[in-house]
């Protein structure tokens, strides 16, 4: 057998160029990196935009639901108060409407406050890294 390498067809370049490519100056270089540059940044500042939308999407949403769960409860104090003056004048069947309006008010304030923590729970997903 043979004690020495055999040649190879092709030798390969180690310069990091590959053969007939064009030289590039450095000018040509910064220039390409300042338009890639640009391009990160307009990438990026729209995606803080697109962010900051779906948090201000969120917040109005869940404050739409947190105030008219806030009403809504407000009423069903209201209602309640009437409910208990009608439940003096009349003893039973009066409290018991009334008592049936202030749950079902109730339920609905308790639905509405879980819609604005779903909200915030999704806003929070969406822009969770």
């Amino acid at each position: 057998m043979i004690d020495e390498p055999a040649d190879t067809a092709v030798t390969p370049h180690t310069d990091g160029q590959p053969e007939g490519a064009p030289e590039e100056s450095v000018r040509d270089v910064f220039a390409r990196l300042y338009t890639d540059g640009r391009a990160y940044v307009a990438a990026e500042a729209e995606k803080q935009k697109l962010r900051a939308g779906i948090i201000g999407v969120g917040v109005r949403n869940a404050a739409i639901f947190g105030i008219v769960a806030l009403m809504l409860a407000f009423a069903s104090i209201v209602a309640l108060l009437v409910g208990l003056t009608i439940a003096l004048a009349q003893l039973m069947a009066p409290l018991w409407a009334t008592l049936i309006v202030v749950s079902g008010a109730l339920i609905l304030v308790v639905l509405l406050l879980l819609a604005a923590k779903g909200c915030i729970t999704r806003m929070k997903k969406a822009i969770a890294p």
